[in-house]
């Protein structure tokens, strides 16, 4: 019986939308991988930094000069700015369908490019926190720029998959643009600019974001107030994919557990200061609002890289890969807004600095963050080991798929013929 599994689900490759042509589905490798990004606003410079190293590292290591990062995750999720990247990341080129519209240097050189326009900072001189009755930007070239760049392509058209989060706040409920779901919740298949810009409408800086696809209406707002750091839910998607029995993500050998390689990127924080509880009781409603905004976000990063720290308990081991990369002290004058060409310019020397700094983990007892006592010293020596990983497993995916194509079609049909007397398919 055994035996008699393994070759169903190797030969069981039920092709879902979002998958390209280099990197076949898990089932014919040994895990499953996937990219996160933060959001951050015009932070998204720093992790286009990070992208730009571990892009050329994957050149290097595979000798092809167009391999880019769609080729080898499974999965690019993105919150806000992160969710924007991810779309970027993965929209096809118009000349070529096999090949994403943009790469991390130029998605870097898009902010550099629109960020001072995207964040106006003459329009917004009149705007107050306190007494204004309306975003702080109009988002109106974000926008045009969003549909400009990304066109008509749709969820269902990435090269691989893609995981986004938005808040619709008619409904008061997360709304997930994931590539797993629509197959089965088709208004989920949105135009991949209305869902950038719903997942970047971030409350007083943007505004909500209205939108209909088909018969259903979206009223967004950022994607931060579902999941500021959505790593762990796409973690979640691909679990329930397995849970489906979705034969693109079931191991060869069904006997052996899940594996994961997960690259977590942060846009930096410049973290919260702290305040002692004789200060905060004498706050009013309007001191505590954007303490209260600021530090549930900052938390909720804190609880995602908590739960990744438990299930992947070490930053390399033989059944899992987790790297997080965070700048967590941040020059406080670069905030998600402050698209001055100085701050924009630091941002991108941030990211290069964070390249050479030793890789850091999340103590799951103090919620201090540490250097990780390994042989990987620095972030960007992180990021070539990792890119070895990806290649490799890539490589393994295409040879095993390779095998097995040339075994035959029909044969494909009779294996996986059984799986529907043992009520699995």
């Amino acid at each position: 019986m055994g035996a008699l599994l393994l070759f169903m689900f190797v030969f069981a490759n039920q092709v879902i939308g979002g998958f390209n042509t280099k990197l076949p589905p898990p089932t014919y490798g040994n895990a499953i991988t996937i990219l996160n990004i933060d959001g951050g606003g015009i932070k998204g410079i720093l992790p286009t930094v990070l992208l730009r190293n571990l892009e050329k590292a994957l050149q290097n290591v595979s000798n092809d000069e167009t391999a880019a990062l769609a080729d080898y995750f499974d999965v690019i999720t993105g919150t806000s700015t992160g969710g924007l990247i991810a779309a970027m990341l993965t929209t096809p080129h118009p000349n070529d369908p096999s090949r994403p519209l943009l790469s991390p240097e130029q998605i870097k050189q898009f902010y550099l490019d629109f960020g001072p326009s995207i964040f106006n900072q003459t329009a917004a001189r009149k705007w107050s926190p306190i007494i204004s009755h309306f975003p702080k930007y109009d988002g109106k070239f974000l926008h045009e720029k969003a549909r400009e760049i990304l066109q008509e392509t749709r969820l269902s058209d990435t090269l691989t998959n893609v995981v986004i989060p938005a808040f619709d706040i008619l409904q008061v409920h997360p709304v997930i643009f994931s590539s797993f779901k629509v197959k089965k919740v088709p208004s989920l298949n949105a135009k991949l600019s209305d869902i950038a810009i719903g997942t970047s409408a971030a409350p007083t800086l943007l505004p909500a974001y209205n939108f209909t696809n088909g018969d259903n209406e979206f009223n967004l707002i950022d994607g931060a107030l579902a999941a500021s750091s959505p790593a762990f839910l796409a973690v979640n998607e691909v679990m329930q994919e397995l849970e489906e029995k979705n034969y693109d993500f079931i191991p060869v050998n069904p006997n052996e557990p899940t594996k994961f390689v997960l690259l977590s990127l942060g846009c930096g924080r410049t973290g919260t200061p702290g305040h002692n509880t004789s200060v905060v009781n004498q706050y009013t409603a309007t001191k505590w609002a954007p303490f209260l905004l600021s530090g549930l976000l900052e938390a909720a990063r804190d609880i995602v890289e908590y739960n990744l720290e438990s299930i992947f308990p070490s930053l390399q081991s033989s059944e899992n890969y987790y790297l997080r990369i965070e700048e967590y002290s941040l020059d406080q004058t670069l905030t998600a807004d402050n698209a001055t060409i100085e701050n924009m310019e630091k941002l991108i020397k941030a990211g290069e600095d964070l390249l050479e700094q030793r890789v850091k983990i999340l103590n799951v007892t103090s919620f201090t963050h540490h250097e990780k006592p390994s042989e990987l010293d620095t972030n960007a020596e992180a990021l070539q080991g990792l890119a070895e990983i990806l290649y490799k497993e890539q490589q393994l995916r295409l040879k095993t798929k390779s095998i097995m194509e040339k075994r035959g079609r029909p044969f494909v049909d009779a294996i996986t013929s059984p799986l529907r007397m043992f009520g699995m398919e």
